[in-house]
This record gives structure tokens, sequence and C-alpha cells, in this order.
């Protein structure tokens, strides 16, 4: 599971249909999450950008990190990012 989408670094480099993949998945309590996004320009290249963020998390709900995925596609710097 993974997003692709171009992305424009702090460096001011563009990465044409970055691969975005969900890593490190934590549950930190019953109601959230904390995980790692890292971009890649390849699948088979090392990353570029880790970024950690945390939302929250149901028990009721899918999977830790489909939920995880779910909330990065609500950002505005995944906005428009697809499935891969």
């Amino acid at each position: 599971m993974a997003i692709a989408k171009t992305f424009l670094t702090v460096h001011g480099l563009q990465a044409v249909n970055a691969y975005h993949r969900v890593e490190l998945v934590r549950l930190v309590n019953k109601t959230t999450i904390s995980f790692h996004v890292r971009s890649y320009t390849s699948i088979d290249k090392p990353f570029f950008l880790d970024s950690v963020l945390s939302c929250a998390y149901s028990l009721d709900g899918e999977n830790p990190i489909a939920q995880a995925y779910a909330y990065v596609k609500t950002l505005p710097e995944f906005a428009g990012s697809t499935d891969c």
C-alpha cells in the first residue's frame, strides 16, 4: 500500500510521481496512532523525506495502516494523490 504524488522538496527539487509509504506504525494509546510517512523518488531508492505524524485511531475502524493512509490523504500536501 502506498500513494503517489509529485512532491516539491524544501530545497526546490521536484520528485515527479514520488512514492509515499506509511511505515513504523505505533499505537500510542487506544485513540491515537503515530507513524512515519517516507517519500521515495522510486521504490528501489532510499527515502528522501521522513515525516512523523499522528492521528486519531478507532479500535472499531479499519486496521491502523489503513487509518493512517486515510488521514494522510486529508493533508494539503497529499491532496490529489493516487493509490499505488
